[in-house]
């Protein structure tokens, strides 16, 4: 077995060797440097964190009672000492604090104090280190007898440890590193400049950091380091001075949030939350390649779950009439900036409930949510993009087609871009051939425009939004001056196209991504989605051919799902088979029959809708992130290969 070795992992350089001999000296000063525990005091009235610290009123007070005298000084002047001493002895009164922490940086011992700031992850506070104050404490628990530690200068405390003599504290100081967790005891202060400060009197040491911290000016900026080593950008992301957006941890508090208050407003409307199996004998539920894997005992190929959807309304036909699942969802396909394999649904499912039911109280929940997370606005700043969560807009998917479709293509060979003229599906599948045909490569584009220009120098002196501005003027031209020949050529090879074989739904949704999709920014329903790609919709019952179904889509991203249920076991059936005979002619994400879920339905399921909605994209929305990884703690990543793995 090829195990490697420590220093393969963590490989030895000046600083790791440095720190290993400050832990080294530190082991003999204090005994224990893997310390059990470490009990923080609770002036606050709960555990003092950093953060409850600053944040407590009693303590506010007085730091914002300093901050207004000094606003009211010149430039370089101290604050009056009788000022500031009246607020440091109401500090006093609080008595001694116990707070623990990282250090953000290794501590200057040039002289006989220091200053160093210790941080929770989300705040930080300085804390001031003099010689002849601090004693260190020995995190090894007390054996011996009391009056012989007592003669060496040793002190029993009420923990177990022992307070090392008067020097101590400054010796363990000394041996600090910047990312090393320690523990302080002492009082509060205010310095000259109104810092909320403490004079530390024990010293405990809790753990080292063997590897240096992160440079604490600009992070970790290589976006494939952040999310290998999340830790690691997590600890540089709130050690930076300056950031530009949230920290890392500001975006996955506020993912919290999100899915906190999604799931408050459930639980209030009367929802159930439940749990569902990862694992299924069948990969059913949505459209999607899943991943497989294999159950020994029962002896069985199981797939890890592409969508709860059927686990969900078996229990609606079980009797539970609203109910919710927030899952993890699998699903064996590429990676982009919107798609992970791995990713986080919320599903739920309401009895006697249809789609525009549905539609509003996913808008209402949606709405409720985002103010929750958003510091209780419903606008947020994507990119270049205002989105304003108040107003959800409805469009059918052929009224979403005809006020996207490109300007200079709306009258093309004698016809017109209308919602009827979508009805016929040669004419859908020949305006996808029209736009295939006249996407021209951006780069021939760019030699066309370049050729305009005398020579490259002018062109070089062009800006890229120029640039990109002289290449779609480009593109317009092309189109119109070739639209109509195009066209005709394209329809003349259609005359002879079996109309029955037409996948005039399938066209028409990829119509509707070609042209409308990347425009939907603000929060958009499109409906009436064509029956023939919505295998778990019940049909509409004024147009047999349309799914009672919607799509939420968001700055050009599908973030929800959603239609009224199919609950006739017959037609769920047929709907299957045509699944499988898709299956069977190469689409290998079309749905596998589900004989059991036919059998739960059989037994009665009441008209219900349901909903699925996309948590990762969501939250990128509300972080401002533009990579779905960027909003998973721990995305999967190639692993790294090293030199010597690469020449075997």
């Amino acid at each position: 077995m090829n195990i490697p070795e420590f220093d393969e992992i963590i490989e030895p350089n000046d600083q790791t060797e440095a720190r290993a001999a400050h832990l080294a000296a530190l082991r003999e000063l204090v005994g224990n440097v893997y310390p059990n525990k470490f009990e923080r005091s609770k002036f606050t009235g709960e555990e003092d964190t950093i953060t409850n610290l600053l944040h407590f009123s009693a303590v506010k007070q007085v730091v914002d009672e300093i901050k207004r005298h000094i606003s009211t000084l010149n430039e370089g002047e101290r604050p009056h000492p009788e000022e500031k001493e009246a607020l440091n002895a109401e500090l006093r009164t609080f008595g001694n604090v116990r707070v623990s922490g990282r250090l953000t940086t290794t501590p200057r011992t040039m002289g006989k104090a220091a200053f160093v700031h210790l941080s929770d992850g989300k705040n930080r506070i300085q804390i001031y280190v003099r010689k002849d104050d601090v004693r260190a404490v020995s995190s090894q628990q007390s054996a011996g007898d009391s009056n012989s530690e007592a003669e060496n200068g040793q002190e029993k405390l009420p923990t177990g440890y022992r307070l090392l003599p008067t020097g101590s504290g400054w010796d363990l100081f000394k041996l600090l590193d910047g990312g090393d967790f320690i523990g302080v005891e002492g009082y509060l202060f205010l310095t000259n400049t109104g810092e909320l400060s403490i004079h530390v009197e024990t010293l405990q040491f809790l753990s080292k950091s063997l590897l240096p911290m992160p440079d604490k000016m600009h992070g970790i900026a290589d976006p494939e380091l952040q999310r290998r080593y999340r830790y690691a950008d997590l600890i540089a992301s709130s050690l930076q001075v300056e950031h530009d957006g949230l920290t890392t941890r500001e975006v996955f508090e506020r993912r919290a949030k999100l899915i906190s208050g999604m799931r408050r407003y459930l639980d209030d409307a009367g929802y159930i939350e439940v749990e569902t199996p990862m694992l299924s004998p069948k990969a059913t539920g949505a459209a999607a390649r899943p991943f497989e894997t294999y159950h020994n005992a029962l002896d069985i190929p199981l797939y890890a779950r592409i969508a709860p959807e059927l686990y969900l309304k078996r229990l609606t036909v079980g009797g539970f009439e609203k109910v919710y699942e927030l899952n993890r969802n699998f699903r064996n396909e590429g990676l982009s900036q919107k798609h992970n394999p791995e990713f986080t649904m919320l599903e739920f499912y309401c009895a006697y409930m249809d789609v525009n039911g549905m539609m509003d109280f996913a808008e209402a929940m949606i709405q409720e949510a985002v103010k929750k997370a958003n510091d209780g606005s419903l606008v947020v700043k994507y990119g270049e993009n205002e989105i304003d969560f108040g107003k959800f807009e409805r469009l059918t998917m052929k009224e979403a087609i005809v006020r996207y479709f490109p300007e200079e293509l709306r009258e093309f060979g004698g016809n017109s871009i209308d919602e009827e003229l979508l009805t016929h599906p040669v004419i859908t599948q020949n305006l996808i051939t029209l736009l295939i045909n006249l996407t021209s490569n951006e780069n021939l584009l760019r030699k066309d425009v370049i050729q305009e220009f005398e020579d490259e120098n002018d062109f070089s002196k062009l800006s890229d939004e120029e640039i990109a501005k002289k290449i779609s003027e480009k593109q317009k031209e092309i189109r119109l001056s070739s639209k109509d020949k195009i066209w005709e050529l394209i329809s003349t090879k259609a005359e002879n196209l079996d109309v029955e074989n037409i996948l005039h739904g399938r066209n028409l949704a990829s119509l509707f991504e070609l042209v409308a999709e990347t425009n939907l920014i603000q929060p958009t329903f499109i409906i009436d989605y064509p029956k023939s790609i919505s295998p778990l919709s019940k049909a509409s019952p004024t147009n047999p051919n349309i799914a009672e179904r919607f799509e939420l889509f968001i700055n050009g991203m599908e973030c929800a799902n959603g239609f009224s249920e199919l609950n006739d076991p017959r037609e769920q059936y047929e709907r299957f088979v045509d699944q499988m005979s898709a299956r069977e002619g190469g689409d290998d994400e079309a749905m596998v029959l589900d004989e059991d879920y036919i059998r739960a339905l059989a037994y009665g399921m009441p008209p219900a809708a349901g909903i699925g909605i996309g948590i990762d994209r969501l939250v990128m929305l509300l972080t401002n992130k533009h990579s779905i990884r960027d909003v998973i703690l721990f995305p999967h990543m190639k692993p790294i290969v090293k030199a010597e793995q690469t020449e075997e």
